[in-house]
């Protein structure tokens, strides 16, 4: 039995409310941004407006390489995530699973905890590149 206005069953603890309207426009967005990546958008340098320290390391941009990401990457992050106690239904919409994703992409080998300690801006522009390569190659 479905019930109105979600994707929730009568076995599912899961409801699922995307709307259709936000998902077209992040969907225009993920193509404006494939379109001006380098690649096909398989590689992403995010450029600090200030300098970003973690675990004693200076950092003033960080480089992704969304396309050496493999099935096994996929399937090891939402292993993580579960015993986290976290389910992802839409991986494009899960900031969790974005930046753990972003975590294996990124080529300066930076844990998943520095993404919540960058300023919101970078953690956000990172978060984008990370959804717009989940919906173009999704």
């Amino acid at each position: 039995m479905n019930y109105p206005d979600s994707n929730k069953t009568e076995n599912s603890d899961i409801s699922v409310n995307i709307d259709p309207d936000e998902f077209s426009v992040a969907e225009k967005a993920a193509e404006e941004d494939m379109h001006k990546a380098k690649d096909n958008g398989f590689t992403y340098t995010h450029k600090f407006s200030e300098p970003f320290l973690y675990m004693n390391k200076t950092y003033t941009e960080l480089h992704f390489d969304w396309g050496s990401l493999t099935g096994q990457d996929g399937l090891n992050i939402e292993t993580e995530l579960q015993a986290l106690g976290t389910t992802v239904v839409a991986p494009e919409f899960s900031g969790a699973y974005q930046m753990l994703m972003a975590s294996k992409a990124c080529t300066e080998k930076i844990g998943s905890d520095a993404f919540a300690l960058m300023p919101l801006m970078a953690y956000n522009r990172i978060r984008r590149a990370a959804r717009s390569f989940l919906l173009a190659s999704g």
